[in-house]
């Protein structure tokens, strides 16, 4: 089983480092032939804007549109989540379409307002330290949309299907819980496609 971390920006060695330390092969992602290396993907948390800029540069959008209709795990944290949404507050359509939601983009303010928090994530961990910097928010969701955990009464992280999204950076802390979940996600799904 192999993970791959979509490597145009962002925090690509710190997903790689808790991936790798949890036991799973990790490769960075930079061209869209690698996809089919893939069991599952994570689309790091960065500044979103950049990552769909070259996400088109590199002529990337349709093979990972086809990576998730595919059926095959992804986990967007911060700006992955943002990527992930089927619409951004204020804009008429998201990137990616993936998961059924409406995200704010910046909703917990600028650089200088980044904070951490522990939270319960639904069927993932309790206690969780969770980073948040400039992150998104999930303002809605689907009726197919399973709500994993909350901040203050504000959605923080989701999963539809085999989409795993959360506003904040497990990769800048040491607890690998969540990466080890969506570990055993990718290790469900191939073992259902080796049937």
């Amino acid at each position: 089983m192999k993970i791959g971390v979509l490597a145009l920006q962002g925090a690509v060695s710190e997903h790689i480092r808790l991936l790798t330390n949890s036991g799973a092969e990790a490769i960075e992602i930079k061209r869209a032939d690698q996809l089919a290396e893939v069991d599952g993907l994570i689309l790091p948390g960065g500044e979103s804007t950049a990552m769909r800029r070259l996400i088109d540069k590199y002529q990337l959008f349709k093979p990972l549109r086809e990576f998730g209709e595919s059926g095959k795990p992804i986990l967007g944290t911060c700006a992955g989540l943002i990527l992930m949404a089927k619409t951004l507050s204020g804009e008429q359509d998201g990137h990616l379409g993936f998961i059924d939601m409406v995200v704010e983009r910046n909703a917990f303010g600028r650089q200088r307002d980044s904070f951490e928090a522990t939270l319960d994530v639904k069927g993932v961990a309790e206690k969780l330290t969770a980073v948040f910097i400039r992150a998104p928010l999930v303002k809605e969701v689907g009726p197919d949309v399973d709500i994993l955990s909350e901040y203050n009464g504000e959605i923080v992280a989701v999963k539809q299907g085999s989409f795993l999204a959360c506003s904040f950076h497990p990769e800048l802390t040491d607890d690998a819980r969540l990466h080890q979940a969506f570990i055993k996600m990718v290790a469900e799904r191939s073992v259902l496609e080796a049937h």
